[in-house]
């Protein structure tokens, strides 16, 4: 999932259909964390229907596992910056068996929005 900067800012650029057609989970996200969509392959990871966790704070409702330091912490100083690229390993456990995935933290300029990708490793 090691994409460049140029086919990041392209995924943020991609309709819902598009982004359903991701072989990865995609979610994007406001700058305070609400989640703005949330692709087809991530509802099939994490058994969520999309208009059940669009609206809600991703780090505070949706996977609270995620409100940690190494997560939204990297999150929200990357919003602070406008600048976050990051990727790392993490294992999702919150209401589902646990998962480990590989996560890419995206903040899109040209949108103003961030992107949490999600790979299972």
């Amino acid at each position: 999932m090691e994409q460049t900067l140029q086919q990041l800012e392209a995924i943020g650029l991609m309709s819902e259909t598009e982004l359903d057609a991701l072989p990865f989970g995609a979610i994007r996200l406001d700058a305070t964390g609400t989640v703005l969509s949330y692709n087809a392959a991530e509802s099939k990871l994490t058994g969520r229907d999309p208009k059940r966790v669009i609206g809600r704070n991703f780090f505070t409702e949706v996977a609270p596992c995620t409100n940690v330091q190494s997560f939204a912490g990297r999150f929200r100083e990357g919003v602070s910056k406008g600048e976050l690229h990051a990727i790392f390993p993490y294992r999702f456990d919150f209401k589902m068996a646990p998962r480990d995935v590989t996560v890419t933290l995206f903040w899109s300029r040209q949108t103003s929005t961030a992107w949490v990708f999600v790979r299972e490793t």
